[in-house]
Parts: C-alpha cells; structure tokens; sequence
C-alpha cells in the first residue's frame, strides 16, 4: 500500500503543479484530484514527469448512474475521463452514483447502476483502468445520495463481476454509516480498488483526536492482501506539510 494525497482537500485553491510539488515535497509519491476539468492537465503532466510521482485517482463526471435516463450522458462523461487518465497514466476513475430519484425504487436505480457499470466495462478493458464506485455517508456530508453502505456496493460490484468494476471504501464515510470497519473491509479485500481515509468527527487528520485506529484498519487490510493506493481526502487543522509529515510518522504502511 501507498499514500496517495488528494489535492483539492490537502491543498485546495493551489494549481496543480505546485500542489504535485508539495506532495513530493513530503516525501510522498502518488496524489489524486476529484474534478478532473477543473485541472491544468498538462501543468500536472509537467509536474508528474519532473518529480516522478504518480497519479493513483480522478474523478469522472458527475452524472448520476441509478438515472436509465442518464445512461448516455455518464459514458460520454467516462470517455472523456478515461482520455484524460490516459494522459496523465492513472488507473483509477472514481464514480459516485448519483441522488436518490424520487420516481424510480430502490430496486430499479440499483438495476440501473448495475446494467450502466456492465456497459462501462469494455470501455475500462480496452483503456486498462478500473472504475471504482463509492458509497457516501448521508448523515453529514452527503444527504440524499443513494449508495451509502458498502454491503449494497459490494453486492453491486460482485454482479457486473469484472477486475474493471470495484469499489472506493471511503474508512471516514464507512465509519459514519456503518462501523464494523475491520470485518466489512478484510471480507471485501478483492473488491475494493481504492481507499480513502480522514479522522471522524470532523474529516481532518486520521491521527490525533479520532475515533478511528487507523494502524488497527490499515493493517488488517494489508494482511487481507489490498495493495493498493490509500487516499488522503482530509482536511488539515494544521500546516498541510507538518500534517503529513506526522502523519507517515504516526501512521506508516
């Protein structure tokens, strides 16, 4: 596993070449965005080269997938996002599901979530990228959004049944919904492509004044066998530099 810092939580309103130069700056080697349109692509190209630093994750469009209406506006979207993480080598597109709809049942916006990630698929094998779908907490950061427990996203996921389709345990949301963090995590280890990670309450360190152990977590989800990218989506109290300095010092993988 690595530490991939998200910049627009780490540090937001900087342009993305010097917010790259900040997270190598910190000794780390892997950084991730949301909006990918809200990006100098080419400064952070620059910024990867130069450094030799990794994109692990970005953002697709917003468009809701539990919407059969919206099936062709999110593949336009995903095409789009997979060219840009094309140019910039990223193997991961993140993907929320969209708000609940009022008009349609629990049971026909999951059917559709489902029926769009199967038609995303070749277009994910054919780029070598896996999308990951992430289900949020509703009770503080995201009301109204449909996928908030990641036994739905799971049972999701395990139906499109591709490498290409897995899921984004945000620990922070998860905690929130749901607890029982180590088991849901270790008995999902396959499924999951990404990782994100904040101290609760609050979103900022995941070290300090947190209810969270994130040695315990993170631990038990290496020896599960994940070996991927673990994202820093938090806000920091303190300076953005001194905060992942301790963070690697308290928290090392």
């Amino acid at each position: 596993m690595e530490y991939s810092v998200c910049i627009n939580a780490l540090f937001p309103g900087l342009p993305a070449g010097e917010a790259i130069d900040r997270v190598r700056a910190a000794g780390l080697k892997a950084w991730e965005c949301w909006g990918w349109w809200e990006l100098d692509v080419e400064a952070a190209l620059r910024a990867q080269q130069a450094h030799g630093i990794r994109m692990a994750a970005l953002c697709t469009r917003f468009v809701p997938l539990n919407d059969p209406a919206k099936r062709t506006a999110y593949l336009c979207g995903l095409q789009e996002t997979l060219a840009v993480a094309n140019r910039l080598h990223c193997p991961t597109i993140i993907s929320q599901v969209g708000q609940e709809q009022p008009l349609l049942s629990r049971a026909e916006q999951t059917q559709s979530i489902i029926d769009g990630l199967r038609e995303c698929v070749p277009l994910l094998q054919s780029a070598g990228v896996t999308l990951v779908i992430e289900p949020l907490n509703t009770l503080i950061d995201h009301p109204g959004t449909f996928l908030a427990r990641s036994d739905e996203a799971f049972a999701i996921v395990r139906q499109v049944n591709s490498p290409h389709v897995k899921v984004l345990f945000d620990i922070y949301h998860q905690q929130i919904t749901e607890g029982n963090l180590i088991p849901n995590l270790t008995r999902n280890a396959a499924w999951i492509g990404h990782v994100h990670i904040a101290g609760h309450p609050g979103r900022h360190e995941p070290f300090g004044c947190n209810e969270i152990h994130y040695p315990s977590v993170l631990g038990a989800l290496k020896q599960a066998g994940y070996s991927g990218a673990v994202g820093l989506e938090y806000h920091p109290r303190m300076d953005a530099a001194e905060s992942l300095k301790r963070l690697q010092e308290e928290i090392p993988l």
